[in-house]
């Protein structure tokens, strides 16, 4: 069987995994205090251009949207999201569960807009009862979107520009950012750095076993941080295991390596897929999930093939169905599925 379900059904990539080996004797201390979790933020501010970046990391991305959030946001505000956006969809209410509404708003192709977020928030204001409602005080995306689409540089600069005008923080979930990253044409790093207030760059479904790194880019994180942290239950003791995961997947470019070897491997499906079988795609994604429209008469062969994931019905005799690469995929593995669904 070969495997397409998602980018966090495998191990880590093997770096990594080699590097927990080689520094696994060592002793250190605890809660992110150590050698390779300094090392490893280090690299991440040289990378993202953020000299003065606070960086802290925690055990995976649920917990991590959900205790950023909650640091973000007074006790009574709200975040505003699309409607596709993972906060609203699948976190089981994470966020929710801290005392902060999630506000969604329609999407377009998994985005939030910024004509619809200026809207609302227009609207919004407008309103004479405003002060009963939840007031908004965060705007959560991800970058690539949950159906693998990519904001542009000026969606992202016109979505700052909103934040800003209205006095909201602008945060990022990159659990899948090295994808979204490798296959932008527009937008860096540093350039996603510089346009939030904080993000986070993806571990769990970027090479790491687990953890992800946030990034308060200006060195501004709330006060007591770790307390924050430990009392949302997202501060490993033995924080030293994401930071050495970090150090490794940050040494000489893995982390982006990783996520151009996944996506050229997607753009490979896709061609296949779409030319080859004449499929339709569902969405026209760049990144490293790709969406088909399937005949439903072709899924039980599909499925003796290959895993993957039944997306949502697109009409009586048809499903969109997600494939997904990953830093795992390999080259034989993508020609072994066409080689079989070639037969």
């Amino acid at each position: 069987m070969l495997h397409f379900e998602s980018d966090y059904n495998n191990g880590a990539q093997e770096a990594v995994l080699r590097h927990l080996l080689e520094t696994n004797d060592e002793r250190t201390q605890s809660y992110g205090d150590d050698r390779f979790s300094e090392h490893a933020r280090a690299f991440i501010r040289e990378a993202a251009g953020t000299p003065d970046a606070n960086i802290y990391f925690l055990a995976g991305g649920t917990q991590t949207n959900a205790t950023i959030l909650d640091c973000l946001l007074e006790p009574f505000e709200g975040v505003l999201c699309c409607d596709t956006a993972h906060i609203n969809v699948h976190e089981s209410g994470a966020v929710e569960a801290t005392g902060h509404k999630v506000i969604a708003i329609p999407n377009v192709q998994g985005k939030l807009m910024c004509d619809d977020l200026r809207h609302w928030l227009q609207a919004y204001f407008a309103d004479d009862t405003a002060e009963h409602m939840v007031r908004p005080g965060a705007v959560y995306i991800t970058f690539p979107t949950e159906l693998g689409t990519l904001y542009s540089l000026d969606e992202l600069k016109a979505l700052r520009e909103v934040c800003d005008d209205y006095k909201l923080k602008l945060y990022v979930d990159g659990a899948r950012l090295c994808y979204g990253l490798a296959a932008s044409h527009d937008v860096t790093l540093p350039q996603l750095a510089a346009l939030t207030d904080a993000f986070y760059i993806g571990g769990t479904k970027c090479g790491a076993l687990c953890g992800e790194a946030v990034v308060f880019p200006r060195g501004d994180a709330p006060s007591h941080m770790l307390s924050r942290i430990k009392r949302h239950g997202a501060l490993l003791a033995k924080s030293r295991v994401v930071g050495v995961q970090f150090e490794a997947l940050f040494t000489d470019g893995l982390y982006f390596q990783i996520g151009q070897q996944a996506v050229r491997l997607a753009q490979r499906l896709r061609e296949f897929f779409v030319n080859g079988k004449g499929y339709r795609p569902f969405i026209d994604s760049p990144t490293n999930q790709q969406f088909f429209i399937v005949p439903n008469a072709d899924l039980d062969a599909l499925r003796r093939v290959a895993g993957f994931e039944n997306w949502c019905p697109v009409d009586a005799d048809h499903t969109a169905v997600r494939f997904v690469t990953s830093w795992a995929t390999r080259e034989e593995e993508v020609e072994e599925l066409t080689r079989l669904l070639s037969l």
